[in-house]
């Protein structure tokens, strides 16, 4: 007859345990979603500081500036798409000729790069093309 208040007393103490542990789970759990939502929330007011772009440029057979390029995303949770982005066209004195905005129709996951290329008839005179991020959406 001991023994079953015995096994009784242990299954409680064991039952209390695992509740405990359970409870702390579901804790980090719902502290680790809020640090993602907010950490979505500033990737997705900011895309600017999540995405860098550099490229290079080259004249074509028939006089286009055949302009390649790498958009990076550092963000962690958030996904961008349709990026905005600015080529600036200088002379050789470092004279801005000529600004063009163009969208990048692609989807950036986190932590991920992509490629493109576009061509343009740069104004007479242009030396080199500086390209800046300008804007980005979300997918939500």
């Amino acid at each position: 007859m001991k023994t079953i208040p015995l096994f009784l007393f242990g299954f409680l103490i064991l039952a209390s345990c695992n509740s405990d542990t359970i409870s702390k789970q579901e804790k980090e759990k719902a502290s680790y979603e809020e640090t993602k939502k907010a950490l979505l929330e500033k990737e997705k007011n900011n895309p600017l500081l999540f995405l860098s772009i550099t490229g290079s440029e080259k004249k074509n057979l028939v006089g286009q500036t055949v302009i390649k390029g790498k958009l990076s995303s550092t963000a962690t949770v958030a996904v961008y798409k349709d990026i905005s982005i600015k080529l600036d066209f200088y002379s050789k004195t470092k004279a801005l000729l000529e600004s063009d905005k163009e969208v990048i129709y692609i989807e950036l996951k986190p932590g991920d790069s992509e490629s493109f290329k576009t061509k343009y008839f740069a104004p007479k005179g242009t030396d080199s093309v500086a390209l800046s991020v300008i804007s980005a959406r979300v997918v939500e």
